[in-house]
């Protein structure tokens, strides 16, 4: 039961993308979770109700028991943004704006009553800013007292990037780059060129581009957009449609770049490749000269990032490396999921003046192991009640277990502990097979994963082995910096390294090729038995079976579909595909042992190929 003295509050973002809910008490993250995870709609941006209940009944309680709810932003500041923007346009938006319109009537403009209806709470309800929320987000779970503070998003109310500082248990934002001025959007543009879905395919883009040169920079630089020094900008609309029309790009857009843009699941062209180069090598030049100018203005050693841009971790890697800041600890739900945590904690620290304690090396985000567990009580009555065959293992023995099934190459679907808050696994709900194999990287795209062959794979490391194979200096539990592997590359002289676009998979690059990108880079996670012991042993006991401390580590889904969260969704995604192997919790369940594969593997996948 809660304590009277207990103070609850339960952030929430929503009705854009990704919403999410987060509950913390007296300061501290209990639960947090994205909705689509419950929903299986993938970036669901209706309300988070059962994110919601989950968060309550972590912490055992209900509505009635919240001392207040917190919103990620401000309505009344983004429907005048939405209603000015339409008005400097018209008439052009005309159908976008009787699109947007009956939902902003019926239910965005009046959020409070919406949200005291929904939750049936009639307590205080508190609505930091956008990227308020961001930098909440950023700074208060970090390790560090003192920190600068960047956010770059798409947009939120008028924002779309800001920066200040962290100081204790305050957050100040000092300047902004207000819509429609966006590295988020602009970024967005080319995603949506190359024919994937925006606010959904960014990351496609950013693997896409090491296979491209950046011949089209130069044209960015030049037509699209006027960098300054301090990584402040400006965008020539005249090329852009997302302001108030129902497409990121128009027709001049797309006469500079030489044709339309890309039809979904059309043949990734030489052009495509280029055009990811090059708005990546922007995205990059604009990322630093802000990061650098944060630094001059602030004078903090650390820095702390959140909004979408912060998931560019090619970019995150260039400003860990060559900023000038010591430190650097990026939000693992950097996207407007992360909003509703930064909104609860803006609340505990800027609204209601609590004092924050950090020892500036362990951060209070939990590894972002934040949402829905299982215990093996429940995970045997589902296998039971199933009559799933299984396979109940000595906890002293899973992870040799496992491990030994990875050496094998065989690829093994892992559901262990709670599930991760944030769009990337990392290791509780995860698909991890052989680093060392050449062959793995296009099998899991190809026959597990359902999804484009030029995607490259993580590596999960060893913490304490991280040097070793990887250019890297600091921490990366969250998957969130990319780094160049250490001088394990091999002779690709003979092994064709002439070939350009997407036969450049073909060449093998070092001793783990299925984690090493074409261009020799990798999005690291390091591993700690202090944030998951269990994917932390398992590694271990590879590295003593193998020699090798790096196992391929990819979220456990298919395409289309969000990370699994339950027994149910883990069983179903590793019936659908060629997985081997799965293990849920302490139970070991093997591909050739199951009744009806056939049944679930002919299913018709048309949706899941969107």
């Amino acid at each position: 039961m809660p304590s009277e003295k207990d103070v609850f509050i339960l952030g929430l973002s929503a009705f854009y993308h990704d919403s999410a809910a987060c509950l913390v008490k007296n300061g501290e993250i209990i639960a947090a979770a994205q909705e689509e995870r419950f929903t299986r709609k993938k970036h669901d941006f209706s309300f988070p109700s059962h994110a919601v209940r989950f968060c309550l009944a972590e912490a055992g309680i209900t509505a009635k028991d919240l001392s207040c709810v917190a919103f990620y932003e401000k309505p009344f500041i983004k429907f005048e943004r939405i209603l000015m923007t339409y008005l400097t346009y018209a008439p052009l938006g005309g159908q976008s704006f009787l699109k947007a319109m009956p939902l902003w009537l019926k239910q965005k403009l009046f959020m409070k009553e919406y949200l005291r209806q929904e939750l049936e709470f009639d307590g205080e309800f508190f609505f930091p800013e956008h990227h308020e929320s961001h930098a909440a987000a950023a700074f208060f779970p970090s390790p560090y007292r003192k920190a600068a503070v960047l956010t770059m998003d798409g947009v939120g109310e008028w924002a779309t990037a800001s920066y200040g500082v962290g100081d204790g248990a305050r957050v100040r934002l000092d300047a902004e780059i207000r819509f429609p001025h966006s590295l988020g959007l602009l970024y967005s543009a080319f995603t949506y060129y190359a024919g994937f879905r925006v606010n959904s395919g960014e990351y496609k883009l950013m693997g896409l581009a090491p296979y491209g040169e950046p011949r089209y920079a130069d044209t960015i630089r030049r037509e699209l957009i006027d960098i300054k020094d301090d990584g402040s900008f400006r965008l020539n609309m005249a090329y852009f449609n997302y302001a108030a029309g129902l497409t990121m790009t128009n027709r001049r857009f797309h006469r500079l770049f030489g044709g339309p843009p890309r039809k979904p699941e059309a043949e990734i062209t030489q052009r495509d490749m280029d055009c990811a180069r090059s708005i990546q090598e922007v995205t990059e030049e604009i990322m630093l000269k802000m990061a650098r100018h944060v630094h001059k203005e602030t004078g903090c050693e650390s820095l702390c990032l959140a909004g979408g841009v912060a998931l560019n971790c090619v970019g995150n890697g260039r400003v860990l490396r060559e900023a000038p800041f010591k430190n650097i600890w990026i939000q693992p739900a950097a996207g407007d999921a992360g909003g509703a945590l930064g909104a609860a904690l803006f609340t505990w620290y800027q609204i209601f003046g609590n004092p924050r304690a950090t020892d500036e090396t362990h951060d209070a985000q939990k590894g972002s192991f934040l949402g829905p567990v299982f215990n093996d009580g429940t995970i045997r009555e589902f296998l039971e009640t199933r009559r799933i065959p299984h396979e109940e293992i000595n906890p002293e023995a899973l992870a040799g277990r496992v491990a030994a099934l990875i050496a094998g190459q065989r690829v093994v679907g892992l559901f262990s502990g709670r599930m991760e808050f944030g769009p990337r696994a990392l290791g509780g709900r995860s698909i991890i097979a052989d680093a060392r194999s050449p062959r793995m990287q296009e099998l899991l795209n190809l026959k597990i994963k359902f999804r484009e062959s030029f995607r490259p794979f993580a590596p999960s490391v060893l913490e304490e082995k991280a040097r070793e194979y990887f250019q890297l200096d600091v921490k990366s539990p969250y998957m969130l910096l990319v780094a160049d592997i250490q001088e394990r590359r091999v002779n690709t002289e003979s092994r064709g390294c002439e070939r350009g676009g997407i036969q450049k998979l073909k060449v093998s690059r070092s001793d783990i090729p299925a984690v090493t990108h074409v261009d020799y880079s990798a999005r690291v996670q390091t591993v700690s038995p202090e944030t998951n012991s269990v994917f932390y042993a398992i590694i271990k006991e590879f590295e003593r079976l193998t020699g090798c401390a790096v196992v391929i580590n990819t979220s456990f889904n298919i395409r289309g579909e969000p990370i699994v969260c339950s027994p149910e969704d883990a069983y179903r995604c590793f019936m659908r595909t060629n997985m081997d192997d799965l293990v849920l919790g302490r139970f070991l369940l093997k591909k050739e042992d199951q009744p009806d594969k056939d049944k679930y593997q002919k299913e018709d996948i048309s949706r899941i190929l969107d």
